[in-house]
């Protein structure tokens, strides 16, 4: 099969991958097989092709908003033919104290797909079972790939922020994630804020039906209630949490951040207010949001690239010149 193929020890930092023909992923008990048919682009990709994250083997496929056809190791809740998605979290031990007490967000020992093991940035990909999701047959695979990560992730922000009915929410970034993140705190009747450089993501949340909209530098006209920061940047999440009322939470959706500044906290985190990190995913997130995106019929602006442009398209996440989410479609 093709694959794009990430080699952390190669000299040249440009292009980070090399597409190359590497073997059918071998048969595995629990295991299923798929015909990749989209793999969404992630920032966590950049984190690993970049080296903000450490590599955890020589060489890699990444890629972990997986849609594809099951065409191998059928079960009887993944028949041959149909269709499942894969995200980040690509198994759990199942018997440390985490995924004892129903944390398997936080298990010891995680797999991670296309960090840990081999992803989606190819023609086929196997994955264990007990973690791939069946999707609704006429959901595309190109609006439902980015769902599998930014729109996981972000809905578990969501929570962990503990974002009630009808509250004042503040969205910090407005990349995929967030875009996914609004239409679920529109559909919970919440005032959405949201603070984001760049003149085209402030028009995109404009368009998504944003309460309020301003610039980096800006102040919320409210306090709030929630916060949940998109950018792996510490500045931000400081700015965040200095909009906070007494008693609200800010969610750090980010896998990789910068140096937090100093920050006073008397005036910013006295009061009961709270920075809260969001790690990973757990099973029933993934199947709680994919339900809620199949009743809500999310859709989002998707910028298409083939598998021989797998570098481009990382180059279009890293410098956010793509429209909407980023997708390789083999």
């Amino acid at each position: 099969m093709r694959a794009a193929v990430f080699d952390s020890a190669s000299a040249t930092p440009r292009p980070w991958m090399a597409i190359e023909d590497v073997p059918l992923p071998a048969s595995q008990p629990g295991h299923v097989l798929l015909k990749v048919l989209a793999c969404g682009v992630c920032r966590t990709d950049l984190h690993i092709v970049e080296g903000d994250l450490p590599p955890l083997h020589k060489r890699i496929i990444p890629g972990h908003q997986i849609v594809g056809e099951v065409v191998a190791g059928a079960t009887a809740e993944l028949p041959l033919g149909s269709r499942v998605g894969a995200s980040w979290i690509g198994g759990v031990d199942g018997d440390c104290w985490y995924c004892r007490h129903g944390m398997e967000n936080l298990c010891d020992r995680p797999l991670f797909t296309g960090y840990s093991v081999n992803g989606g940035y190819a023609e086929y990909a196997s994955v264990r079972a007990d973690f791939a999701y069946l999707l609704p047959p006429a959901m595309k695979p190109t609006q439902a790939a980015p769902l599998l990560c930014a729109g996981i992730i972000g809905f578990r922000s969501l929570r962990v922020a503990g974002v009630e009915h009808g509250e004042r929410v503040g969205l910090y970034g407005f990349g995929s994630s967030a875009s996914l993140a609004i239409r679920i705190l529109q559909y919970w009747n919440c005032e959405v804020y949201v603070v984001t450089r760049g003149a085209s993501h402030r028009n995109a949340a404009e368009a998504h039906g944003a309460t309020w909209v301003g610039s980096e530098n800006s102040t919320p006209p409210v306090p709030l209630d929630r916060a949940i920061s998109f950018a792996p940047s510490g500045k931000v999440v400081v700015s965040a949490l200095s909009h906070l009322r007494k008693g609200g939470v800010v969610a750090i959706n980010a896998i990789h951040l910068d140096q937090m500044p100093s920050f006073d906290y008397d005036k910013l985190l006295w009061g009961e207010r709270q920075l809260r990190s969001v790690a990973n995913m757990t099973r029933q997130d993934a199947r709680d949001f994919l339900a809620l995106a199949h009743e809500l019929n999310l859709h989002q602006t998707v910028t298409e690239f083939p598998l021989v442009e797998a570098n481009r398209a990382l180059e279009a996440v890293k410098h956010e010149t793509a429209s909407g989410s980023t997708v390789i479609v083999p």
